[in-house]
């Protein structure tokens, strides 16, 4: 259930999706492809998660995850589905200056996609509150929407290339 992210990178990384459901940059699928939720709120969402991780790093704080759910959002976790933004993890990977496509490794073969669509792509993670297990551990989904009813499954290793 771990996907690792490794390849031109300076700090190859491996990701646990199942601890994400307590982390505090998880989104509500349906939000993210809602009209409601636009490209600037989005990019608005990224500015203040930044700016927090920044004060959190500076003051020697630990990354974003609940300290405490409260039984409304406990319940709020068990009905939704969920997607984490790659973004961070990228940024904490730190790609080389070379890097140019993303290799998103699958039981069975691979998918090539661009850095650009990896940077803004989702990862769902969750799916009514439970973790991806047949079709997982986690599937990418375009921030353009173009995939939100077909996304990349069953993706184990992403490989920057």
């Amino acid at each position: 259930m771990i996907v690792q992210l490794k390849g031109k990178v300076n700090f190859p990384i491996t990701l646990d999706p199942t601890v994400w459901i307590f982390d505090d940059r998880k989104i509500v699928l349906e939000e993210v492809f809602s009209n409601d939720y636009s490209q600037d709120q989005r990019n608005e969402d990224n500015i203040k998660k930044r700016a927090k991780m920044f004060e959190q790093t500076y003051n020697s704080i630990k990354p974003p995850v609940n300290k405490s759910i409260n039984r409304f959002e406990r319940e709020k976790i068990l009905v939704n589905s969920y997607v984490m933004p790659i973004r961070d993890f990228l940024n904490h990977a730190e790609l080389k200056n070379e890097a140019k496509s993303a290799i998103l490794k699958r039981n069975n073969d691979d998918v090539i996609i661009t850095i650009e669509q990896l940077v803004d792509s989702y990862l769902l993670f969750s799916i009514k509150g439970k973790p991806i297990i047949e079709e997982g551990p986690v599937q990418l989904l375009f921030g353009d929407g173009t995939n939100k009813h077909d996304p990349i499954k069953n993706i184990v290793q992403i490989i920057i290339d």
